[in-house]
């Protein structure tokens, strides 16, 4: 495989990078093509705005070149759609090393420990190491361990576009919470679901009925995806799909601002005696989402981990 690397100005990058993917490349990157020079100079805006420019003054467009294109050919295509008029100085052709692409994208991925009872692992790790406390696992380790028993649940989940793998610390946490609190048969609430790790987690845990929520549907179809994968059942569904109902155990793992604004629902969903687990919370924020339930459910830090927190408490009956 081949790239087609090219240099431009800054006015010339988008009718540049849209020129090279009319003429048939694979792919198109712009860098910056003074980067680690006294000349760098980055582009970044406020939080959650664009930023002003979208390019640098001296850009490297890279196009990665399919097999049977002729660059000559590519720059000719270019030319013609309006991208520019490039000579030999401007542009050179560079062999990308073969590579497993799959294999090295999975060996960033090994199996992932939370407490005693649960492992994460993907699905190309067929099995995990028996009493390791170490967080990563070599995916080359192939020791036996029990895959269901009442001890260990091994979760297979693989690393997608809904949040929750298991190795952020807020998802550790909940995890980690299931695995000492929570009793069999408990029924479960898992808002903001993500990839359905919680509710996977509970259903193997041995809770009772688990109803998972989020308002992205692509992630209540991971949900229903990744608990099918695991063999156990648990009803994944928009917001408005929620049954009028309430939990023994409700969870929540998404942000703090939220999981404020969603107090008297959540808490609402709890039944007398029940439990409310929140994560998603910056040590610094805890205070405020505390003062937030106190109307309706004492909570407290149960634990932390790396500067995130996860809060709990207990309905009044």
């Amino acid at each position: 495989m081949r790239e087609l690397v090219l240099t431009c100005l800054e006015h010339e990058a988008e009718s540049l990078a849209d020129a090279l993917l009319s003429a048939g490349v694979l792919s198109v990157s712009v860098e910056d093509a003074d980067s680690n020079t006294d000349l760098e100079n980055p582009l970044y805006g406020e939080p959650g705005l664009e930023p002003e420019n979208t390019a640098w003054r001296n850009n490297m467009v890279v196009a990665i070149l399919a097999t049977d294109q002729n660059p000559n050919q590519v720059l000719e295509d270019v030319r013609d759609l309006g991208g520019g008029n490039f000579i030999a100085d401007d542009w050179v052709v560079r062999e990308i090393p073969d590579e497993d692409w799959v294999a090295l994208t999975q060996s960033q991925f090994g199996a992932i420990q939370v407490g005693d009872r649960i492992w994460i692992t993907p699905s190309w790790i067929s099995d995990v190491p028996v009493g390791s406390r170490s967080t990563e696992v070599d995916p080359t380790n192939r020791a036996k361990a029990p895959q269901h028993s009442s001890d260990i649940v091994r979760i297979e989940l693989d690393p997608g576009m809904a949040f929750g793998t298991g190795s952020h610390p807020t998802t550790y946490l909940c995890l980690d919470w299931l695995g000492e609190r929570l009793n069999a048969s408990q029924t479960v609430l898992d808002y903001g679901c993500g990839s359905g790790i919680l509710s996977i987690a509970a259903k193997m845990l041995g809770a009772g009925r688990t109803l998972a929520v989020d308002i992205d549907n692509q992630a209540v179809l991971a949900t229903r995806d990744n608990a099918k994968n695991n063999n156990v059942t648990v009803e994944a569904m928009l917001p408005d799909e929620l049954p009028d109902e309430q939990f023994d155990v409700v969870i929540a793992n998404i942000l703090s601002s939220p999981l404020k604004v969603m107090a008297s629902m959540l808490c609402g969903r709890v039944v007398p005696g029940g439990q409310l687990v929140l994560s998603g919370i910056l040590a610094w924020q805890a205070f405020e989402v505390i003062e937030a339930y106190e109307p309706w459910i004492k909570l407290q830090v149960w634990q932390e981990r790396d500067e995130w927190v996860c809060l709990h408490g207990r309905k009044s009956v």
